[in-house]
C-alpha cells in the first residue's frame, strides 16, 4: 500500500465513507466497511480519525465543498445579474440530479446527529456551513459585480441557506424535473429582487 501524506489518507477515507454512506446509510456504515471501501487498513482508518464525530464532521464539510465548488465556478459575472444568478442555481441543481444519493444523504447526516447523544453540535455545524457558504458566494458577487443588498448579508445567507435545503428535500422526495426551469427561474427573480445594482441606493449590510 503506497504510503500518502495524511491529510490525502483523510481525504480518500472520507470520500470512500461518502461512498459507504450514501449506498447503505449512515447507522449501517462502519469503520471496517469504509476501510474496506478505501483498501485500506482498520488500522489505519483508527491513525486519520480518533472518532466517529471526527469523520462525520469530514463528510459534512467534504460533501458542501463538492457542489460549493461548482457554484463558485459558474456564477462568474455575466451579463446580467439574473443570468449570474440563475447560473449557480442551474450548477446546483445539475449537482443534485446527478449526486441524488449524497444530497439525500446529507439529511440522513442531520437526523442521525440529532438522535446520537452528543453529536447533535455535528447537525448544527452543518447548517451553519450551509450558511457561511452563502455568505461567501453573497461576498463573491458583491466584490466581482458590485452589487447592494437590500436586506443584511447574514439575513440573506441564512435565508439562502434554508429555502435552497427546503427545495432540494423536495426535488428528492417529488422528482418531476421538467418543473425545475421555472422553479429556477422564480428563485432568481425573487433572488435578484433582493439585490440592488450599483447606483440604485446604499445598502444596509
Amino acid at each position: 500500500m503506497a504510503r500518502l501524506p495524511s491529510a490525502e489518507r483523510r481525504r480518500q477515507l472520507t470520500e470512500a465513507a461518502i461512498r459507504a454512506m450514501a449506498r447503505d446509510g449512515v447507522p449501517r456504515t462502519t469503520t471496517r466497511s469504509i476501510a474496506a471501501e478505501a483498501g485500506v487498513s482498520l488500522s489505519v482508518f483508527h491513525y486519520c480519525f480518533d472518532s466517529k464525530q471526527a469523520l462525520i464532521e469530514s463528510v459534512i464539510t467534504t460533501i458542501t465543498e463538492h457542489y460549493v465548488t461548482i457554484v463558485q465556478e459558474a456564477i462568474r459575472p455575466r451579463a446580467t445579474l439574473e443570468e449570474t444568478v440563475r447560473a449557480g442555481f442551474q450548477a446546483y441543481w445539475d449537482h443534485v440530479r446527478a449526486h441524488p444519493d449524497e444530497h439525500m444523504l446529507t439529511y440522513e447526516l442531520t437526523q442521525y446527529a440529532l438522535r446520537q447523544p452528543g453529536f447533535e453540535h455535528l447537525a448544527r455545524r452543518q447548517y451553519e456551513l450551509y450558511t457561511e457558504t452563502y455568505a461567501e458566494l453573497i461576498d463573491q458577487l458583491r466584490q466581482t459585480m458590485g452589487l447592494r443588498l437590500r436586506v443584511p448579508a447574514p439575513v440573506l445567507a441564512r435565508y439562502l441557506a434554508a429555502m435552497t435545503d427546503g427545495l432540494t428535500l423536495n426535488y428528492l422526495v417529488l422528482g418531476d424535473e421538467t418543473a425545475w426551469n421555472d422553479i429556477i427561474d422564480t428563485v432568481t427573480a425573487h433572488i435578484a429582487g433582493l439585490v440592488r445594482e450599483p447606483g440604485q441606493g446604499t445598502s444596509p449590510a
